[in-house]
């Protein structure tokens, strides 16, 4: 309960300096007013434009991820277990995490131009080598003295990766999960204001072509919003199997 009230004490706190900068600043195209910015809000909501372009960016965020972790955690897995295929693997996975985004952008849209898949296959990029190499750690940092104890008792290889490895990657798992929920948002939004064909980030580029900063903001907050509802409840979900597994 008091955690709650710190947090809307800190929403208010930030919408009563924004309003007071829109204020004392007098600059509609920089920091609109908190009243020009609900009116977006209202009129925003309840159109099938906007109702569409949210299904659309939510359903790119839950491809980039499932994509991230089906492909990403395994193959950490794999790399983890074993040095030499890290090592080879090693210089591939940094030359990807250091291509600049927009890098990325430019060949997506030469390859297949203003479309759906290019957003997703740019933020599987991004997200990526966080989760490999953050599962690569996991693997590296597991308890030998379980895996001794499991070789001289004889444990079913199937039952240690279970109950060992999994068990011990799952603070790894969340912690890939709270790093990639809040990148997987911008990339995707970034990736849809240049490369897209709809979602929010088409809009927002829609807004600021009518030059409408009010327009903007309202979005933005509309995708923070979602972006932390995703993120709870993901979470949320990723907890109910984790319990459910029994690790």
């Amino acid at each position: 309960m008091i955690k709650l009230r710190r947090t809307l004490l800190g929403i208010i706190l930030f919408l009563v300096i924004w309003q007071v900068l829109a204020i004392y600043l007098d600059a509609n195209t920089i920091i609109p007013g908190l009243g020009a910015i609900y009116n977006e809000l209202t009129s925003l909501i309840g159109k099938q434009t906007f109702l569409v372009a949210v299904v659309s960016t939510i359903g790119k965020v839950i491809v980039a991820l499932l994509l991230t972790l089906l492909i990403g955690l395994p193959l950490g897995f794999l790399l983890g277990i074993n040095n030499k295929l890290f090592d080879m693997f090693r210089p591939i996975i940094m030359v990807i995490q250091a291509v600049p985004v927009i890098s990325w952008l430019t060949l997506v849209i030469f390859a297949w131009g203003i479309g759906f898949r290019g957003p997703i296959f740019i933020t599987f990029l991004s997200l990526f080598p966080i989760a490999l190499l953050t599962t690569v750690s996991g693997v590296r940092n597991l308890d030998k003295n379980l895996l001794e104890m499991a070789t001289l008792y004889r444990v079913p290889r199937w039952q240690v990766i279970r109950d060992i490895y999994l068990g011990s990657l799952l603070p790894f798992i969340v912690a890939i999960l709270d790093v990639t929920l809040g990148q997987a948002w911008k990339v995707i939004l970034v990736s849809e204001y240049l490369c897209g064909n709809s979602g929010l980030g088409v809009l927002i580029l829609a807004a600021r072509y009518e030059v409408n900063p009010a327009k903007v903001w309202a979005l933005t907050f509309l995708a923070v919003l979602l972006g932390l509802i995703t993120e709870r409840l993901v979470k949320l979900l990723f907890r109910k199997v984790a319990k459910r597994w029994a690790i």
